[in-house]
């Protein structure tokens, strides 16, 4: 069972976001503010991933994560922000954060989120080294194959090598920059921006149901893309 420190001090949410992950398998525990939080995170080993609020009565989720970062660069932490401005987003990311969600959220869509920054840790573990799966997405890594609810999709290598670099990061905003360093086309050139606005037309094309109202490949604006875990 994944051990979770969720550092929140909205009475309202936390009982309510507790119940929810303990059903999921999770073990919560519940801290309200900043010292607290420090306090309980002496031993980091003892936890394997934190969700922090960004306000509190005596700082800032961003405190707590900077500080945690110092000691730990691995363990995933996920932001709770209170609206989606860009600051904030950026603040958090920069101060160390893996990914954030804005309330008012969806409680599965916290729970896919929290899976997938575990199994991005290598926390969960479970599966052959050799196959990546995704709600109901499976990369053979072996045979270059990719299937969705066990039907093969036909992908060039480009959009191959982009699928895989998003879902190995599945819950977590790639930005456009970090795909551009990694992904080249057949004769070993790097992309452009635009060549990759195509690769991400052609693939919502093949994994999306509904390409003009993406579930999987999601565009997060001033940033990149971030790949949603989806069953279907």
């Amino acid at each position: 069972m994944s051990k979770i420190l969720l550092l929140e001090d909205d009475v309202s949410l936390v009982g309510g976001l507790s119940y929810f992950l303990k059903k999921n398998d999770f073990d919560v525990e519940i801290a309200r503010t900043v010292a607290e939080a420090m306090q309980m995170l002496a031993d980091l080993s003892g936890f394997h991933l934190l969700i922090l609020d960004v306000t509190l009565p005596d700082g800032t989720g961003f405190d707590v994560c900077e500080k945690v970062r110092k000691q730990n660069e691995e363990i995933p932490i996920l932001f709770l922000t209170a609206s989606d401005e860009e600051i904030n987003i950026i603040r958090g990311l920069d101060s160390g954060g893996d990914d954030y969600i804005t309330k008012p959220f969806r409680l599965g869509e916290l729970c896919s989120r929290i899976r997938a920054l575990l199994r991005r840790a290598g926390v969960s573990g479970g599966k052959p080294n050799n196959l990546i799966k995704c709600g109901d997405l499976l990369i053979d890594l072996l045979g270059c194959r990719v299937s969705v609810s066990g039907k093969t999709l036909d992908l060039t290598s480009a959009e191959y090598r982009l699928l895989c670099l998003l879902v190995r990061n599945a819950g977590r905003i790639v930005t456009r920059d970090m795909i551009l360093n990694e992904l080249w086309d057949a004769t070993g050139n790097f992309v452009d921006g635009n060549t990759l606005s195509v690769y991400v037309r052609r693939l919502r094309e093949k994994v999306e149901s509904d390409p003009s109202r993406p579930q999987r490949l999601i565009t997060v604006r001033g940033f990149g893309y971030q790949w949603k875990e989806v069953s279907v």
